[in-house]
């Protein structure tokens, strides 16, 4: 039970940070004008995105909401969480870029973005961050993860924000048994989505040219 409180708790802090960068990104793209980013700075914010979450997660590791729980089990819980959701996000984007491919290039500006090995370095960059902060914890305690810390707190404990961000979090916590699978699924597979779908079109054309030959 303790462990699913955890969970929760995480699926909480994910949550509201999540909102909070919406609005730094709201705030990037008003900057930008609009601008369409090169793939460099996608994934530059990116790794500070994940890097302040990794951050984030280990200090709520150390704040006594779950003193019931030993400190290394929360940081190792933690960090298997975090590689579960860095891996969902993943699949999500890589989702999403074949779709767009499968339809078309009617959008081209609404096209997603998405590069696996960047994804990937991302993901195993914020992954290691997480893990130093075990073995030099006084770099985990600065002022803009302090800031991100108190931030998430307070909302938390608004009234209408905490009650919805905790509904999140619930969810989060049903998801997570099936993100986890999907995710190890998806390292066993070595991150094909993608070339499986490309081996199923390459297969259709093939079944289609047999028939034009025929006719």
């Amino acid at each position: 039970m303790n462990l699913l409180d955890f969970i929760f708790r995480l699926g909480v802090v994910f949550a509201i940070y999540g909102f909070i960068w919406g609005i730094f990104e709201i705030g990037i793209r008003l900057l930008s004008a609009g601008r369409k980013r090169s793939l460099g700075e996608v994934y530059f914010i990116k790794a500070i995105k994940y890097i302040f979450l990794a951050d984030v997660t280990f200090l709520f590791c150390f704040d006594g909401s779950n003193s019931s729980m030993y400190i290394v089990n929360q940081v190792i819980f933690a960090g298997l969480i975090l590689l579960t959701y860095f891996i969902g996000k993943l699949q999500q984007n890589q989702n999403r870029t074949v779709l767009f491919k499968l339809a078309g290039s009617g959008l081209p500006n609404m096209q997603p973005t998405f590069n696996l090995r960047a994804e990937m370095f991302v993901i195993i960059l914020a992954l290691l961050v997480f893990a130093s902060f075990w073995f030099f914890p006084e770099y985990a305690s600065n002022p803009i993860s302090k800031w991100f810390h108190d931030s998430i707190l307070n909302i938390e404990d608004t009234p209408i924000f905490g009650f919805i961000f905790k509904v999140i979090g619930f969810f989060f916590l049903l998801s997570l048994i099936f993100k986890m699978v999907n995710a190890f699924t998806f390292l066993l597979s070595g991150g094909k989505i993608g070339n499986t779908s490309r081996r199923k079109k390459e297969d259709r054309d093939d079944h289609f040219d047999d028939f034009e030959e025929l006719n």
